[in-house]
């Protein structure tokens, strides 16, 4: 099969050709933010601007508590959550945390889809801490699934910039 390009005219092509340029052009400078050690490589105002780094080199913890127990127990409350924070997380994260509502739904240990009330908690902390934290963080992990009877505790971990 033979891929037939359209014909463009002389006004088509021009446009064409400013916007890949452009695309081109600004790609670099979009790669280029995202790594955490970027430094500007042009003499441009607008580039250097756009890769200054802000804050300092921190690591964002987001852990996914289930609140539905696969034993058929009685799901987990909003108290008993708050309870579990208050004494599991709180002490050992003082400085702040955040904690959202939602919705999730997964496999279970016996196959099937779980569609559960759940709780995401996002924590803050320098990189440096990041061995100290690892430790902190599974004990919660492992806290909560035992007490509350689940079969696990999700856990995302990302790199960032925080300024306070």
């Amino acid at each position: 099969m033979a891929l037939t390009l359209p014909r463009l005219s002389g006004t088509r092509l021009a446009v064409a050709a400013a916007a890949t340029a452009a695309l081109a052009v600004g790609a670099p400078a979009a790669y280029a933010s995202l790594d955490d050690d970027a430094k500007p490589t042009s003499s441009s105002s607008t580039t250097a601007a756009s890769t200054v780094a802000r804050g300092k080199p921190y690591t964002e913890t987001r852990l996914f508590f289930g609140t539905e127990r696969p034993d058929g127990g009685p799901a987990v409350t909003d108290k008993q959550f708050m309870a579990f924070i208050d004494k599991e997380v709180t002490p050992g994260f003082p400085d702040g945390l955040t904690i959202q509502n939602g919705r999730g739904q997964w496999r279970d240990s016996n196959g099937r889809i779980e569609r559960e009330r759940s709780y995401e908690l996002i924590l803050l902390y320098p990189t440096t801490e990041n061995r100290k934290r690892d430790v902190q963080i599974e004990e919660i992990r492992s806290d909560y699934e035992k007490k509350f009877a689940q079969d696990s505790v999700a856990r995302l971990d990302e790199r960032t910039r925080v300024d306070f």
